[in-house]
């Protein structure tokens, strides 16, 4: 045990080794005393370490001592948590931000024309399950109705009006989105963005994208300011998510900044998504000697995986009626 000062008093404390897993080791020891006075934590005395909320490799037992090891923690901190973020970024998401359809299960391609949101209940359904439904109903002259929910499909103007503005209210981040993509369309920009943030708030990676992409000036009617720090944050935070458009763009960022191993590793992360243009990009960094024969191969393998696991007989039979059934709804 050591005698530490904590408030006005002295206390002898001991470090628990039983709540500190490894406690012999100096990287555990750090975490099982403050990093600026050196006291353990005591449930007997109350004293309670917390996490540094930036890199979470040292504990405080009180804001006062935070403060005090700050321009000692301030290096090693920023350098952890860039690394610790970056570990997230650059981990290969399990499936796009698209996820799956909701009624055969298949992975969504990433081409948004390929899908439909539903009105009623805000779901996205890949095309050929709308299709093979819509053949389905005309067949057995059935009345028309959402695929997933059963609600009837065919409705006013004022039914699906309500019908959204009671997903608005519900916080259905798909909703919020779509509004924000409406306010957009109308060039109030300040509203479009109040709704993409409040989506994007909720996790939504299509309202980070649009929003790194409006911040960035990455897009034609980009109104808001030039802010490249909350174009990267957003951008990064739907790659995350597993945006492979957004990684594309991070990509581009990074080989702007030259900073090419960064950029090829989201190329790379997009391509194996089936995102087709970073897939261009690592074809020509191939070609240049930026990327290795492997690197593309292994690329070139999952790019093509990705896009045979979003097809079926019934999205080809979609295919070969050109689209008819595909909605400009996100």
């Amino acid at each position: 045990s050591i005698a530490v000062k904590h408030g006005e008093g002295t206390a002898a404390v001991q470090c628990n080794t039983m709540s500190c897993a490894g406690g012999e080791e100096a990287a555990d020891m750090m975490m099982c005393r403050c990093a600026s006075c050196g006291v353990a934590e005591d449930g007997n005395i109350n004293i309670k370490l917390k996490k540094c909320n930036a890199c979470h490799s040292v504990r405080y037992c009180s804001v006062e001592c935070q403060k005090e090891h700050r321009p000692q923690h301030k290096a090693e901190c920023k350098k952890r948590a860039a690394d610790m973020r970056d570990e997230i970024l650059f981990k290969q998401p399990e499936s796009s931000h698209m996820g799956d359809c909701q009624i055969c299960c298949l992975p969504h391609s990433i081409d948004h024309k390929k899908s439909s949101l539903s009105a009623c209940c805000t779901k996205k359904i890949c095309n050929g399950c709308l299709v093979f439904n819509l053949i389905r109903e005309r067949k057995e002259k059935l009345e028309p109705k959402c695929v997933f929910c059963r609600k009837k499909s065919i409705l006013t103007a004022k039914e699906s009006e309500l019908l959204f503005n009671k997903r608005i209210e519900a916080n259905d981040p798909n909703a919020l989105r779509q509004m924000g993509t409406i306010y957009g369309a109308q060039a109030n920009f300040a509203k479009s963005m109040e709704f993409l943030t409040k989506a994007a708030k909720l996790g939504d990676a299509e309202s980070h994208y649009d929003l790194g992409m409006m911040y960035g000036h990455r897009l034609p009617f980009s109104t808001a300011g030039k802010d490249m720090k909350k174009a990267r944050y957003h951008l990064e935070e739907a790659a995350i998510a597993g945006h492979p458009e957004a990684r594309l763009q991070l990509g581009i960022l990074e080989v702007e900044n030259k900073r090419m191993n960064r950029a090829v590793k989201h190329f790379i992360i997009a391509a194996s998504s089936g995102e087709t243009e970073s897939m261009k990009m690592i074809k020509k960094g191939y070609e240049s000697g930026g990327v290795s024969k492997e690197e593309f191969a292994t690329a070139l393998l999952a790019h093509q995986a990705a896009i045979e696991a979003t097809k079926s007989p019934q999205r080809d039979e979609w295919e070969s009626l050109k689209g008819g059934a595909s909605s400009t709804m996100r």
